[in-house]
């Protein structure tokens, strides 16, 4: 072997042993960049994700078993029936359950009548209190299933916008029931000791504590006082279908009807639907409302009598097809010179009738205040407006000087195919004085309203008038609004989800309604 090859032989030797050398220090020697390659272990595998918990499902069907103050009776519409009878003394709630509805068993009262004075209790008269959730149903079987709330007692049924209270029939719970269903179960009956006129007995002084009188459609039950701002409780967002019974011919039960009901009370967002008699009637009282639908009634949509002095803002009235009397019916006759004076005052209201000769009834013993509203009758001859009797002016102190003689009309669209009936008491030629002027448009006229009930340009166009102004005397009670009509405009549905039946992709009447949670 040559020198030269030895020396290359030494120098691999050397370089082999380095390489070795290296090979086992690869813990302490961590190549610089450039000179090997970093080795690094593998990520631990992610721990398996838990199972899902398979979740539990709502209940569905009856409930096992009624609340306390309630009787099993059984199960409709795969809810169980828990049903309330007599009187209720003390306090009662209907609570909304899951598979719970309510019925009533013949005419349920909330206490025993405390007569006319709550100063002095009549002998034997009780207190009830009868408080209903959101989103609860009650149902009648018959005429004779009504919910009659006594003087000195009150009701709290108040739901929401989306979760409203619903008063109606056994047929619709069962899905029985169709447009022309009327009259299946008998209404709800509140009773107060604010002033009437007419009162039962000799001696007594009208719009007194001793004037009470006994309403309709009941035996035993009276109403009146002399406590205008009674309470008898709060009503909000309830809906009361298929009401109303004719106990005997003239002697009916409304939709709801209001005797000598107080200003003390609350009742706005209600409802009520294909009632066989009245839609709402109010005898006497001083209570007061705020968006108020009546549909379908198969008499008056709204009846005043016996001196009712109440003030209503945001009404729709659309009256039903196949039957049907007038949207308002003011006062009886003979009551022109009775005092304290019907005076009712009515703001943004849209009336749709489907009544010949006409829609509005106002006689002699009523001083009707109406504006900013829109009076339609869909028949081709269909009048807007009958005026009987002689409106006497009285001036007392119960009826101021504003407050009596002819009604008021003020931003009202008369949109029939004429204003007002023509006849010998009250003839055209004293009528069209009251009506003309005031921003009233009086026929002919071409209404673009859509949806049957809704605003389009022409009603939008029309000019308002400022309901404190029209109605003085009436405080801070009406809103002071700038449009015609109970709809600022066609996107103002504030009956929209509470309702049944009303616009375009409302729940049906017809429906059978189930309890809301």
């Amino acid at each position: 072997m040559t020198r030269s090859s030895n020396i290359r032989l030494r120098t691999l030797l050397m370089i082999g042993s380095a390489l070795t050398l290296a090979a086992c220090d690869g813990a302490k020697n961590i190549a610089s960049p450039g000179e090997g390659a970093i080795v690094v272990p593998p990520p631990a595998p992610a721990p398996a994700p838990a199972p899902t918990p398979t979740p539990t499902p709502t209940p569905t069907g009856p409930a096992e078993s009624c609340p306390t103050g309630t009787t099993n009776v059984g199960v409709i519409n795969n809810l169980r029936n828990c049903q309330i009878s007599g009187t209720i003394t003390g306090g009662l709630t209907l609570a909304n359950i899951r598979g719970v509805v309510y019925s009533l068993s013949g005419r349920v009262n909330v206490g025993i009548d405390l007569g006319a004075d709550p100063g002095a209790p009549a002998a034997g008269g009780q207190q009830g209190i009868l408080t209903v959730d959101p989103g609860v149903v009650v149902f009648g079987s018959s005429g004779a299933d009504a919910l009659v709330i006594n003087r000195g007692s009150q009701i709290f049924a108040e739901g929401t916008a989306t979760r409203p209270i619903i008063f109606t029939s056994r047929s619709n719970m069962e899905g029985g029931v169709n447009a022309s269903s009327i009259g299946q179960w008998g209404g709800i009956v509140l009773l107060g000791r604010a002033p009437i006129h007419t009162c039962v007995g000799a001696g007594a002084t009208p719009g007194t504590v001793n004037c009470q009188s006994a309403i309709e459609g009941l035996t035993g039950a009276f109403y009146g006082g002399g406590s205008p701002a009674d309470n008898s409780g709060r009503l909000a967002y309830v809906q009361v279908r298929y009401p109303g019974f004719e106990v005997s011919p003239g002697n009916e039960l409304n939709g709801i009807t209001f005797g000598g009901v107080g200003s003390g009370t609350t009742a706005n967002f209600i409802q009520v639907h294909n009632s066989s008699d009245d839609g709402i009637e109010w005898f006497g009282g001083r209570v007061s409302h705020k968006r108020i639908v009546l549909t379908g009634a198969d008499d008056d949509s709204i009846d005043t009598d016996l001196g009712f002095k109440g003030l209503l803002q945001y009404v729709l009235v659309v009256q039903r097809t196949d039957g049907g009397d007038r949207v308002i019916e003011a006062d009886t006759a003979g009551g022109e010179t009775k005092t304290p004076r019907s005076n009712p005052r009515i703001a943004n209201f849209t009336f749709i009738g489907n009544r010949t000769p006409d829609s509005v009834l106002l006689r002699g013993g009523t001083d009707y205040g109406l504006t900013n509203g829109i009076i339609r009758n869909t028949t081709a001859t269909g009048l807007c407006l009958d005026i009987d009797g002689a409106q006497t002016a009285v001036t007392t102190a119960d009826a101021p000087t504003d407050e009596a003689g002819a009604p008021i009309f003020r931003s009202v669209i008369f949109g029939c195919s004429g204003a007002a009936r023509d006849e010998s008491d009250v003839p055209l030629a004293s009528i069209t004085p009251i009506i003309t002027g005031n921003n009233n448009l009086l026929p002919p006229q071409t209404l673009t309203l859509t949806d049957i009930f809704l605003p389009g340009s022409f009603e939008t166009a029309a000019v308002a008038t400022n309901p404190r102004t029209a109605f003085t005397g009436t405080g801070t009670f009406f809103d002071e609004t700038t449009f015609v009509g109970a709809f600022r405009n066609a996107a103002d549905t504030w009956y929209a989800g509470w309702t049944c039946g009303v616009g375009t992709g409302a729940t049906a009447c017809t429906a059978a309604p189930s309890p809301i949670q």
